[in-house]
């Protein structure tokens, strides 16, 4: 009998609280939520020495945050460096490290922490797209680490108070023909992002946030010659909007971000429509050769 009223209060509190969110949600569908307050807030932003993670930190700096720019390339953070100063910045710090190499990121890290301060907003920007097909690609590009959660996440936990943002990708959602590296490093930051969230929520750890980003093709010149079937249904996005809607989304502590929109509906797609329905719709948005005509920017070089 016990055990019977023990099940039905628990399923009581189940419904009760599911209907609390549903409502919570549509709410907020309607009623943009309050963006917070960043202006002091220490921003790291890997990958910010060109394309999003330059335009992410010139965001930032607008904002009054404090800038903290990781990139392989010295020369490009420097010149994001300066123009974070002219945006408006008082306090940019930029630091050369290569985020694949654990010793670095964790030397590099330590760094930050006694020059700058306890990170509170982590953005995983840093990226690179090879363009080839899988048997192609060199191993060392495929063998992508997350250390930069591992050197900041503590200190987010100590003080309850953090922002995770992982910018996967649309290929972090489905498979694309001649993006099997990049989609394998995207599915897993997704994951990756995706698990450290639950793991917080299961810890009580309130004060820290989770934002994960999944853009189609973005015109920063990561995806030269890349096309669209479809540019009224699935465009390649222009960066200043992409910016926009994930720095809205950072303030508003939206926990998914997809752009464009179709996203979200071609996920729902996907979970149960049959393979071949699935396939046809990606080669007519042309998905399937998307990456047919890539420029590889480094041989330009």
């Amino acid at each position: 009998m016990s055990f019977n009223l023990q099940s039905s209060k628990k399923l009581f509190i189940f419904l009760g609280k599911s209907l609390f969110s549903l409502l919570e949600a549509m709410i907020f569908a309607l009623l943009p939520k309050p963006r917070k307050n960043v202006a002091g807030e220490i921003v790291l932003i890997t990958g910010a020495g060109s394309g999003l993670g330059r335009l992410l930190a010139l965001q930032f700096a607008r904002l009054g945050s404090v800038l903290v720019l990781w990139d392989i390339n010295k020369e490009g953070n420097e010149e994001t460096c300066k123009m974070a100063r002219e945006a408006g910045a008082t306090r940019v710090h930029a630091y050369t490290c290569d985020c694949s190499q654990k010793e670095g990121v964790y030397r590099v890290a330590d760094q930050v922490k006694k020059e700058v301060g306890d990170v509170s907003i982590l953005i995983n920007n840093a990226g690179i797209v090879t363009g080839k097909k899988f048997l192609d690609c060199p191993d060392e590009l495929m063998e992508k680490s997350f250390d930069t959660y591992k050197a900041f996440l503590p200190a987010m936990i100590a003080n309850d108070h953090g922002h995770l943002v992982c910018i996967s990708s649309s290929a972090g959602l489905s498979g694309v023909n001649g993006l099997a590296d990049y989609c394998a490093s995207k599915f897993a930051a997704f994951g990756f992002a995706e698990s450290v969230f639950v793991e917080t929520f299961v810890q009580k750890q309130k004060g820290i946030k989770t934002t994960i980003v999944c853009p189609f093709f973005i015109k920063t010149g990561m995806f030269e010659g890349c096309t669209t079937g479809c540019p009224s249904l699935l465009p390649i996005l222009e960066p200043k909007y992409a910016v926009e809607k994930i720095v809205e989304a950072i303030l508003q502590e939206k926990m998914y971000l997809y752009m464009p929109k179709l996203l979200y509906f071609m996920m729902f797609l996907k979970s149960f429509l049959p393979l071949k329905t699935g396939l046809l719709i990606a080669d007519y948005l042309g998905i399937l050769h998307a990456m047919d005509g890539f420029v590889d920017q480094k041989k330009k070089l």
